[in-house]
């Protein structure tokens, strides 16, 4: 198995999980996605308190990447074209606060590349964007049955109805991703 620790990563809700590490592992650059969960308060949360809302965590991915293949604007740019930012709590039927749309910034670099995507998209929608953009204070992986769950699981209902049209929009923009300039 690769090392992906010295890459960096970006943590992002955009409602249930299994949809937004289906997306990412498909675009050209992307070392490595799991789904977790951050944004709140208790450490080292279970699936179920997540989803009973009360742990103040969204379900999550961690992402990944190799800067000289696919630039975080990138990453951004599909993360806004496989969920809605204007659904408040909400993506779809998965309702409570743990489905925001969310991005968590480790630096100042990530924080301003959030909000410059923000901005930049902002003007698609007819609904206010209310993706939060928050610090990450800390980030748990999910259960190992989470992980790669629509790769495993392509028949399960919920994927085949909610997770496989979200890949279909990112095998699209990874297709028309073109690469980066190489550097001097």
């Amino acid at each position: 198995m690769e090392d992906t620790s010295g890459f960096p990563s970006v943590v992002l809700g955009g409602g249930c999980f299994w949809c937004l590490e289906a997306a990412y592992e498909l675009i050209p650059g992307v070392v490595d996605v799991e789904s977790g969960y951050a944004g709140g308060s208790r450490d080292n949360p279970s699936y179920e308190q997540v989803s009973s809302g009360l742990t103040g965590h969204a379900e999550v991915v961690r992402v990944r990447y190799d800067p000289t293949v696919v630039s975080l604007e990138s990453l951004f740019d599909l993360f806004f074209r496989i969920h809605d930012p204007t659904s408040l709590d909400r993506q779809g039927a998965d309702v409570g606060t743990q489905y925001r749309s969310i991005a968590l910034y480790a630096d100042e670099g990530q924080r301003l590349a959030a909000e410059a995507a923000v901005a930049a998209v902002a003007p698609r929608f007819q609904k206010p964007v209310v993706t939060r953009i928050e610090p990450l204070a800390a980030y748990w992986p999910a259960e190992d049955y989470h992980q790669d769950f629509f790769r495993k699981n392509p028949d399960y209902g919920y994927c085949r109805v909610v997770v496989a049209p979200k890949v279909e929009k990112a095998r699209s923009f990874a297709e028309a991703l073109a690469p980066l300039p190489a550097k001097p």
